[in-house]
């Protein structure tokens, strides 16, 4: 599978598409195993399984060498890396049925994907975790809209955070995104008044019901879709 250093690859699945997990589970690490054995709902085993499974078959195909040559490790937030020397950069995330992996060959990725959901106080968790401004933002749009609105915001902040792979004990509010649904821009970074300008935002619908986001390097020109029917 060939990456060039101007493009980013994003895959999306559906767990539901998928009926035997075998093939998966054989390329799991041990740790990765142990971590199957706790989850409670068999769902998100199936979820766990296959992400960690189809990350190693395409990172098979972008590294070009065995799946059971991939190893990862992991910055001191969590966030993976592949445990060798290689320009390729990966993000993975999942929510519901849905799971998310991106790839670039040329600086750092995050990616997220979340559920939908309108069963909770969206102003005052956006008051908890969004900067004044977003929270501004998103207040003036009508109550039916701004689940929607919320999850852009989310994600796209997610994202970034995880491209800068500093995990969620981050200040999230010292940092804005736009949220609505055109022109996904990171705004402004209380850090580094210029370092919006490194980054790329782009916002998807990978399925009705959810809301995913990719921040990538502002020299990647090019964003790539793939599922399941790529894999053969």
């Amino acid at each position: 599978m060939k990456l060039p250093g101007s493009e980013a690859h994003i895959w999306y699945f559906n767990s539901n598409d998928f009926d035997e997990l075998d093939r998966y589970l054989q390329l799991l690490s041990q740790d990765e195993l142990e971590r199957v054995n706790r989850f409670k709902f068999e769902k998100d085993r199936k979820t766990y399984v296959l992400a960690r499974g189809l990350l190693r078959i395409l990172s098979e195909r972008y590294l070009n060498i065995h799946a059971d040559q991939v190893f990862f490790t992991y910055n001191q937030f969590g966030k993976p890396s592949y445990d060798l020397q290689t320009l390729v950069r990966f993000n993975v995330s999942h929510s519901g049925e849905l799971i998310v992996l991106s790839f670039v060959a040329k600086g750092e990725v995050g990616v997220d994907v979340e559920r939908i959901k309108t069963n909770f106080d969206i102003a005052k968790i956006a008051e908890g975790f969004f900067s004044k401004d977003e929270v501004s933002s998103l207040l003036a749009f009508p109550e039916e809209k701004r689940a929607k609105a919320f999850f852009n915001c989310w994600t796209r902040k997610e994202a970034f955070i995880k491209a800068k792979g500093v995990g969620l004990s981050f200040d999230l509010t010292s940092f804005s995104v736009s949220i609505n649904d055109n022109s996904p821009e990171l705004l402004r970074t209380q850090w580094n008044p210029n370092e919006k300008n490194d980054w790329k935002l782009f916002s998807f619908v990978p399925q009705e019901g959810y809301c995913s986001a990719l921040s990538i390097s502002s020299t990647i020109q090019k964003v790539s879709h793939f599922g399941l029917a790529d894999l053969d």
